[in-house]
């Protein structure tokens, strides 16, 4: 695991083209396995998830040419070939969950041992992933390893989820697209890469309505066909450098596609007191006044609350908490998704920081903080390791995140986009 060492308190400048939404372009790659025919996918993060499941799909037979410097990568799967194999899902890809849907629409069967060493299945929920699967027809043996068989052309199913997920959201979809008659999803997921993913699956040929909604409308069809399509920005990153580049008293402009999703982000960040400028497909930050905007009603103590989509993203809250430690007064982050993803915030006590954590869900940080540097242990959460980088770059002096090796799973070439703009920082 590789350590970030910071050396902060420096203005970071320039102009940013974002990368491609991780979370779009995972499910979108899955995706290709609906059709025979040739998908071309643009604007494509070189990512390690994106590399094993290309890796999968080579050793299944399947053509495939990705161009990163065009980040630009082009899918086709040979029926002929991949029918003369059983697939076994690959272990150690966290978005392998995404393969179960279309490998059962497309083989009729797969197995998967959701205890190797390694697998990232292991750790996460599969019941919703198997309740639309068996909603759709699938059987799944409750044996190690797991077995997914599915007999003829799915029939339409109706559901109503648990909690607004969004893989098994698009899991929903993969099997909906190819079933016959009409499905419907109440508590869908609507996150802007979701949103992308029906736009995607639209254009082969699929017919999804009330996309953007918690309730998803598809009318399924005999077959798809291929397309081009652009996966978004990713609305993270664009957020992480508008947090960078505002904490470190600079000014970062960022032209982008994804402006239309940011109305609330952006104005979470207005309220922890950064200067938001929104200009056509650019926006651009020009510092800070540490400042937090109170509420109206005075009894209350300013909030930010993180929940599914279209509530401010809990993938944001760690960095609007690296913004937050350098305010001049209190506010409290409240994630309603995730239990105990709070427990990294003992690490920003080491930079001087003045938080508490009232209880699994709920963090305060109080305002004025003596703020130092400081060696900090990131967890393995891609974010998190954004938010202590975020407390880190507006302290003058060098810190260390130690084993800040998450970052490079969802923001390609991070360090270096960053040094482009004037910032000091290197691996280690």
């Amino acid at each position: 695991m590789a350590d970030l060492v910071v050396n902060g308190g420096v203005p970071i400048s320039g102009h940013l083209r974002p990368s491609g939404n991780k979370n779009a372009i995972l499910p979108m790659l899955c995706a290709t396995l609906l059709t025979d025919e040739e998908v071309t996918l643009s604007n494509a993060p070189e990512i390690s998830d994106v590399e094993k499941i290309l890796a999968f799909y080579r050793e299944l037979g399947s053509e495939v040419h990705w161009d990163k410097q065009a980040e630009v990568m082009r899918i086709r799967h040979n029926g002929a070939e991949m029918a003369a194999r059983s697939p076994m899902l690959p272990v150690a890809i966290r978005s392998a969950v995404l393969l179960l849907a279309p490998l059962a629409q497309r083989q009729g069967y797969l197995k998967f041992d959701t205890e190797a060493k390694g697998c990232a299945l292991g750790i996460r929920e599969l019941d919703p992933h198997f309740t639309v699967l068996m909603a759709f027809g699938c059987t799944v043996s409750p044996t190690q390893p797991r077995e997914i068989t599915l007999k003829s052309r799915p029939a339409a199913a109706e559901m109503w989820a648990d909690y607004a997920s969004v893989t098994a959201t698009e899991t929903f979809l993969m099997m909906a697209v190819l079933a016959e008659g009409r499905s419907t999803l109440n508590n869908a997921a609507s996150e802007p890469h979701v949103q992308e993913f029906c736009h995607m699956l639209n254009s082969m040929g699929a017919k999804i309505s009330g996309i953007g909604t918690s309730y998803l409308v598809v009318d399924g069809v005999e077959a798809l066909r291929g397309t081009s399509f652009r996966a978004p920005d990713d609305h993270h990153e664009v957020a992480t450098f508008l947090a960078i580049g505002g904490v470190s008293g600079g000014r970062i402009t960022i032209k982008t596609d994804v402006v239309k999703y940011m109305p609330l982000i952006l104005r979470q960040y207005q309220k922890l007191g950064l200067n938001i400028l929104v200009d056509g497909d650019e926006i651009t930050v020009d510092g800070w006044n540490r400042t937090i905007e109170p509420p109206l009603t005075p009894e209350l103590l300013p909030k930010i609350e993180a929940a599914p989509w279209p509530y401010y993203p809990a993938d944001l809250l760690p960095q609007a908490i690296g913004i937050a430690v350098g305010c001049t007064s209190e506010i409290m982050f409240w994630n309603k998704v995730y239990e105990g993803a709070l427990a990294w915030s003992g690490e920003l006590a080491k930079f001087g920081a003045k938080v508490h954590q009232s209880d699994p869900h709920r963090l305060v940080v109080f305002g004025n903080s003596r703020l130092r540097p400081a060696v900090v242990e990131a967890p393995y959460i891609i974010r998190v390791v954004l938010g202590l980088f975020i407390a880190a770059i507006q302290i003058p002096g060098e810190s260390i995140i130690r084993h800040a090796d998450p970052i490079r799973r969802a923001h390609p070439n991070f360090v270096e986009k960053l040094r482009e703009m004037g910032a000091d920082v290197r691996w280690t």
